[in-house]
């Protein structure tokens, strides 16, 4: 792995080729916000398919993919003389320190080199409140209360979830964000009762016929078995999609032997299919 100084000379070289590109390429000249932000959607979305693979090579390249977005807008917004790179670095940096009291004193937010709390000064507190932070769970119902107290933080609770991340991750968001102000299930168990009652009032929509309310219950459902999955420590947006590239595998395992046989799928029994599908999921294991 490389030292310090290295990934520091290699991040400049990165910011040197950048500005080269800005300053004599025809496509980077042109690039606006607006003209990126679907292609840093696009990266965002390439980097999640190579996590959920494992793939390390496409994991490296994704992200360096992402970093070029990231430091495109701060060049954008440099020209514009808004801000540049090192004040996105040095804004993340003081947000980091500020919320982690408990490793990090104040006093370091502004120190040209924070060390962690084992080399401040023994009359240093250890955390803002003066309290020992030693689980997962205590860091982030301080970095949620912290939040709610800066100048330019979240007015809510809910109020740091962006509109436009998809339902699912959203919900399992929102459920996280109230946990950490203690708006939660005592024992995780009691979830289940929960996801009984709202499947039960989703098959009773359905039953009648009634789709505005069956969405509404479906919904309600839904929301409760992300719920579940979130009490589990499940992560329901990658368990939906290792399900998704499962399912994906099979059907392609029986339309292959369609073709093979020359037989479509549409003339297929489902029988045939079904019988397939059982052989696709030994065989793909």
């Amino acid at each position: 792995m490389h030292t310090k100084e290295e990934k520091m000379q290699a991040f400049g070289r990165f910011l040197d080729v950048l500005d080269a590109l800005r300053a004599n390429c025809p496509w980077d000249k042109k690039q606006t916000n607006e003209s990126l932000r679907p292609n840093t959607i696009e990266e965002t979305y390439e980097l999640c398919d190579a996590l959920i693979k494992n793939d390390v090579h496409d994991i490296c390249k994704e992200l360096g993919d992402v970093l070029l977005h990231i430091c495109f807008y701060a060049k954008i917004a440099e020209e514009k003389s808004q801000f540049d790179m090192a004040d996105v670095c040095d804004a993340l940096t003081r947000k980091m320190i500020t919320r982690h009291p408990h490793v990090y004193h104040p006093s370091q937010i502004d120190a040209v080199d924070p060390k962690p709390l084992p080399y401040v000064p023994d009359n240093l507190s250890p955390a803002a409140d003066g309290e020992k932070v030693t689980t997962v769970s205590q860091v982030l119902e301080n970095w949620e209360q912290i939040k709610l107290k800066e100048k330019d933080g979240n007015e809510s609770v809910l109020s740091g979830v962006p509109e436009a991340l998809p339902s699912l991750i959203k919900a399992y968001r929102i459920q996280d964000k109230a946990r950490n102000v203690g708006f939660d299930w005592e024992d995780r168990q009691d979830v289940w009762k929960k996801v009984r009652e709202e499947l039960a009032e989703l098959e009773a929509e359905l039953e009648k016929e009634d789709k505005e309310r069956s969405t509404e219950e479906l919904g309600d459902f839904i929301f409760s078995v992300i719920n579940a999955a979130r009490l589990y420590k499940l992560n329901p947006d990658n368990a939906l999609e290792k399900t998704n590239r499962k399912f994906i595998d099979r059907f392609n395992y029986i339309e292959a032997h369609s073709i093979k046989i020359g037989k479509p799928l549409k003339d297929m029994t489902l029988e045939e299919m079904d019988a397939l599908w059982n052989e696709a999921k030994v065989a793909l294991r």
